[in-house]
């Protein structure tokens, strides 16, 4: 929906450069003002909202309001431009001042659509989460009492969480019981280190020395 409002956007910031017309009203400029400040500031605690609880939704909302901050901003330059062009500058030739600014606009829009659109794309198609995660379940993982290796890890971002399955390696010789046991121990330690995680799947293995 970015993407497509950039465009028409664009389309009649060209339409309107091409067309002469009507230099915009003064008063418009104490509205942009006002614009500006007010996302500027939802940019600021969605932003931190969004960090707080790892949501991609929420950053994406605040990366929305700072681009309506830009855009408002280009155009509070722009509708400037035209006004003082028309009264100091001959009052003609400026008027299109503020069509140039839009087209500005547009392009940040359609920068924002598409930094909106990777990280969806990312979750929807199970992407990886970054180094930091992996490495952290893994070393959790590791760290406990009777695990030998790690052999397989996937790790997917679901919602605001991540699910995780992991082959952990033990002792051939292992009972059942005490092998369940040391499934719920690297379930647990896996949780302490990364809150984030809302489920673990712990698959046992016996442990084969490398080559």
């Amino acid at each position: 929906m970015l993407l497509g409002a950039a465009l028409g956007i664009a389309v009649q910031a060209v339409r309107e450069i091409r067309t002469p017309h009507q230099v915009p009203a003064p008063w418009t400029l104490g509205v942009l003002v006002g614009v500006v400040l007010v996302k500027g500031l939802l940019s600021r605690r969605v932003g931190a909202i969004g960090a707080a609880i790892g949501s991609t939704a929420v950053r994406a909302d605040a990366w929305h309001h700072l681009s309506d901050a830009v855009t408002s901003a280009a155009a509070f330059i722009g509708i400037s431009v035209a006004l003082w062009g028309s009264r100091h500058r001959g009052g003609t030739g400026w008027e299109s001042a503020d069509d140039w600014a839009a087209l500005v606009a547009s392009a940040v829009i359609a920068f924002n659509g598409v930094s909106l659109l990777r990280p969806a794309l990312h979750d929807l198609m199970d992407r990886i989460p970054g180094s930091d995660i992996v490495m952290s379940i893994r070393h959790a993982a590791e760290g406990v009492p009777g695990v030998l290796a790690i052999e397989k890890l996937a790790v997917r971002k679901v919602g605001l969480g991540y699910r995780v399955t992991v082959h952990v390696q033990a002792e051939p010789k292992t009972p059942l019981d005490e092998a369940h046991l040391l499934g719920g121990r690297v379930k647990g330690a896996v949780q302490a280190a990364v809150p984030q995680v809302q489920s673990v799947l712990v698959h046992m293995e016996p442990y084969e020395a490398p080559p």
